[in-house]
């Protein structure tokens, strides 16, 4: 299968693109190499895809739509991911015009080139941010997500909107993935994982915002992976399609009226921050200097995810637990800056 996929230099796109090349697949990378964090670790990841002889990458931003144009013509894909995008919430308070671009202009560049090739199925990353002030938990995706509490957070609800649109003009079979709290090796340097274990390692202090009464869906790179993979395989069926006989899956989310849907990709077991601060400190073998602070604009206290559709739709639950994950990230981490 051609499959193109926009922000494979970053931390999730990177093991996608692994996976699926080692399942077999062609795959045309598609990254701007921005430098929100280390370029340097993007690079990194880019020379390892590279060894694959099915990988062809094209180095750009999704706001040059000739670029991105052409070099989705040159793949010709039957399916589209798309990941690339201006992530962060701490950020997105800073330089809200960066998410304009990358996000909304960026998104709406993708969905052209998908619509024009009449791609089999466009996959596109959302967040669990989208679900905002919403305090009903575990998150399903069929409950209301109107409530935005950060400017990343609307934008990625507005990719939600703008893809429903297509799907339901262009007949064009979309499938949104919410993501929570993605963590695993080659993680990017701007989250909390990252961050705090390269203090610990250096004996400085962490900061620890709502004074650790933060809970998260902390979910394993390989978990999210694999939840992807499946869900390529799991497209939206147009209206027309369902005839009569169509059984619906329990808390689908499948739109009535287009062939879109959205899918949360979580762990399905909220943590609390100071357990994760824990495991770290458990996987370094060092105690933690810990600097207690109020919640960041933007932040919400808690996220959970019910995991259930994608399990019906891909027979898979994320499943690791997240000492073992932080394990394996601090090994990893040790091992790539050797530490």
């Amino acid at each position: 299968m051609r499959i193109f996929i926009t922000g494979t230099a970053g931390f999730i796109g990177f093991h996608l693109a692994e996976a699926l090349l080692q399942a077999g697949h062609e795959v045309h990378g598609y990254d701007g190499m921005t430098d929100y964090y280390d370029v340097t670790l993007k690079e990194r990841r880019h020379e390892m895809l590279s060894q694959h002889k099915g990988f062809v990458a094209t180095q750009a931003l999704l706001e040059e739509d000739a670029t991105l144009s052409a070099a989705v013509d040159a793949c010709a894909p039957q399916v589209i991911i798309h990941l690339a995008a201006q992530a962060g919430v701490r950020y997105s308070l800073e330089n809200p015009r960066a998410y304009i671009d990358a996000n909304i202009t960026g998104a709406f560049n993708v969905l052209e080139a998908a619509r024009r090739h009449k791609v089999d199925h466009l996959l596109m990353a959302s967040t669990s941010s989208v679900y905002g002030a919403n305090t009903q938990m575990p998150y399903a995706e069929t409950h209301k997500a109107d409530t935005q509490m950060s400017f990343y957070a609307a934008t990625k609800k507005a990719n939600e909107a703008m893809g429903h649109a297509y799907a339901n003009l262009h007949d064009l079979p979309i499938t949104m993935f919410r993501f929570f709290t993605v963590y695993g090796p080659w993680g990017r340097p701007d989250m909390a994982l990252f961050k705090f274990t390269d203090a610990i390692l250096e004996g400085r202090a962490i900061d620890v915002y709502n004074h650790g009464n933060m809970w998260r869906d902390f979910t394993y790179i390989d978990d999210l992976i694999r939840g992807i993979a499946g869900l390529i395989e799991a497209v939206p069926p147009s209206p027309e399609a369902r005839g009569a006989a169509y059984k619906a899956l329990e808390g689908d989310s499948l739109s009535p009226v287009a062939p879109w849907r959205v899918v949360n990709i979580g762990n399905s077991d909220k943590v609390r921050l100071e357990d994760f601060i824990d495991a770290i400190e458990a996987a370094t073998g060092q105690t933690a200097i810990r600097n207690y602070m109020e919640i960041q604009p933007g932040d919400v206290p808690a996220t959970w995810a019910d995991a259930g559709l994608l399990a019906q739709l891909t027979g898979y639950r994320p499943q690791t637990d997240f000492r073992d994950g932080v394990q394996r990230f601090v090994d990893w981490f040790r091992d790539y800056y050797q530490r």
